[in-house]
């Protein structure tokens, strides 16, 4: 007889309040994955499929998310400072209370994002650049006067 020790399916798409510095996650298939509250400083997310995912309040200090899918991903009180998201996707995804200093948005769609008001005027003062993947300017998606 085989005993196998499953674990739930949850266990491994939970990186909730993780320390994950400097991990590499790039063009991983991480739709639907929580890193709520995780440090995700460093960490390598380019190309990462992250639609639906949740990164309520996670770190992202100097993060690659260069070409990353976030549509529909919760980035709520999540903090993007050195942030590399050049042609990522953010389409749908929820980012009211997110802060946005020091990244590079070239290229990148946020297509029905809502942010506050003083980040959306940040993010539109560095704004350019067209998505490869949905074709739209990054200063339109972001509706920049």
């Amino acid at each position: 007889m085989l005993f196998v020790n499953v674990m739930p399916a949850i266990s491994l798409f939970d990186y909730s309040k993780q320390n994950l510095i400097g991990e590499d996650f790039s063009k991983k298939d991480l739709r639907g994955v929580t890193f709520n509250l995780s440090n995700l400083k460093d960490a390598n997310l380019s190309e990462a499929d992250l639609e639906a995912a949740s990164l309520f309040g996670a770190k992202l200090q100097g993060a690659n998310l260069y070409k990353a899918n976030l549509r529909e991903a919760t980035l709520d009180s999540a903090v993007f400072d050195g942030t590399d998201l050049t042609n990522a996707v953010l389409e749908d995804a929820f980012a009211f209370n997110t802060h946005f200093s020091n990244v590079i948005i070239d290229g990148a769609d946020f297509t029905n994002v809502p942010t506050r008001p003083d980040e959306n005027k940040y993010l539109c003062s560095i704004a350019n650049g067209v998505n490869p993947v949905t074709g739209r300017e990054t200063k339109t998606t972001l509706e920049c006067p």
